[in-house]
């Protein structure tokens, strides 16, 4: 692949890719991200390839390895494209009969469709099953439809439209306004103000300093971060691109938990291929920024999820937290201005640059702006990833989406937060989620 030097030539590559592609060819979308993994993805995937080869369909038929499709309750997940009929708990076995009743004859077998629990009717497309229908996805949308190892699969979708923006003419002070009007909030759990971070860092005297992606989610049930780097790793990378410009940083780093070691695999290739088409690495895109991304595994520490634990951890030394009198923006990793943002901040930022920040601030609420991916665990019917804007409740959550209790069960409570949350009784079901 030849180095792209500009915008322009991004976005020829981009409507060259498309061109190539046939919109009505079929294309099966399988769940690979590590949820269906355990429930055996890699069999299903070795068992569709080898049926397609055996019923005569690898030129007619795409295949297309994704990351975490949400609906984790239910996997392995297919769906078939263009029509979007989605398939539940696949077995290696049933793979004969979808390549050859639904590819082949366009029939849909029942068996293997979403039953609604209340009116027991069978559901065909993925868009119309309640767990999907009632959320709004635009953070965690690509996870299910692209190959998370495949930088044109990101292109396709629009990917790094956002770095081109702010080299086609935006400064970083102009970046930066359209973060802190954007009213993103840190997706970690402090809520803290991802502008006024950045700004802190931006206006900090040293010259050298960094970015960082807090990939260190360590409370029990929770994997939200984790399958975003796994199934999107470019949208993750363009939004720390992106904040390094605004901050004048040349050097990042990926803090990645030792028990992730798939989003480690996945995040590697995506720096490479970033690096080889000249989105990553010295005078990006022609635009005389260098900028280069490192990263670094955790060694299974709860506590280097705390930021000032991880850059200790990224140091070299012993992961423990340190005293906070002057902020980690002013002095953070190696005594240098840091942005340390999770995962799901930074992969609100090329959103937010795309879109603008008017857009983002009409989503959720006053005070807490965009959706929010939660992990939804636990005895309820259907568990998975769920991103809804900030503001729904929690029993919209729960409801609509969870579909509730297993076997009409009276509802207790929900544990929100992980071990430091608490816990909400049903009188409380009604309350907005935000910060």
């Amino acid at each position: 692949m030849p180095r792209i030097n500009s915008p322009g030539e991004l976005e020829t590559l981009r409507q060259d890719i498309v061109s190539k592609q046939d919109p009505k060819k079929p294309c099966i979308t399988l769940c690979s991200g590590s949820a269906c993994h355990a429930t055996g993805s890699l069999e299903v995937a070795a068992r569709i390839e080898e049926e397609i080869k055996k019923q005569g369909l690898s030129d007619k038929v795409d295949v297309r390895k994704t990351g975490c499709h949400g609906f984790c309750e239910r996997g392995p997940i297919i769906v078939i494209h263009p029509e979007k009929i989605c398939y539940f708990k696949i077995q290696p076995d049933d793979v004969p009969g979808i390549i050859s009743q639904t590819l082949k004859e366009k029939k849909v077998d029942e068996n293997l469709l979403y039953t609604d629990p209340d009116t027991e009717k069978k559901i065909v497309h993925e868009p119309d099953i309640p767990f999907y229908k009632n959320q709004e996805r635009l953070v965690f949308g690509y996870n299910g439809s692209i190959d998370p190892k495949s930088i044109a699969d990101y292109l396709t979708i629009g990917g790094y439209s956002a770095l081109a923006k702010i080299f086609s003419g935006m400064t970083p002070e102009q970046v930066l306004a359209e973060i802190k009007q954007s009213g993103l909030r840190g997706r970690g759990g402090g809520g803290f103000p991802a502008g006024r971070k950045w700004e802190g860092a931006r206006n900090a005297p040293e010259k050298t300093k960094y970015v960082i992606v807090n990939a260190d989610e360590g409370d029990p049930g929770a994997y939200m971060d984790r399958s975003l780097l796994e199934g999107n790793p470019h949208l993750v990378l363009e939004g720390l691109i992106i904040g390094a410009y605004t901050i004048g940083a040349h050097e990042g780093y990926i803090y990645v938990r030792q028990e992730y070691p798939l989003a480690v695999e996945n995040i590697t290739p995506a720096i490479e291929q970033a690096e080889e088409y000249g989105l990553l690495g010295e005078n990006i895109l022609g635009s005389g920024f260098d900028f280069k991304v490192f990263v670094h595994q955790g060694a299974g520490a709860f506590v280097c999820g705390e930021s000032t634990a991880l850059m200790t951890a990224l140091e070299g030394r012993v992961g423990e937290p340190r005293v906070k009198y002057i902020r980690s923006n002013v002095r953070g990793l190696w005594n240098k201005p840091s942005v340390l943002n999770n995962v799901e901040t930074w992969a609100n930022v090329p959103l937010i640059i795309n879109n603008g920040a008017d857009w983002y601030a009409q989503i959720g609420t006053k005070d807490s702006k965009g959706t929010k991916i939660f992990s939804l665990v636990g005895k309820i019917n259907n568990t998975g990833l769920v991103e809804v804007p900030m503001g729904t409740t929690l029993k919209e959550v729960i409801y609509d989406i969870g579909g509730g209790i297993p076997k009409g069960r009276k509802f207790k409570a929900v544990q929100t937060g992980g071990p430091s949350g608490g816990v909400i009784p049903e009188s409380l079901l009604d309350l907005p989620i935000d910060f």
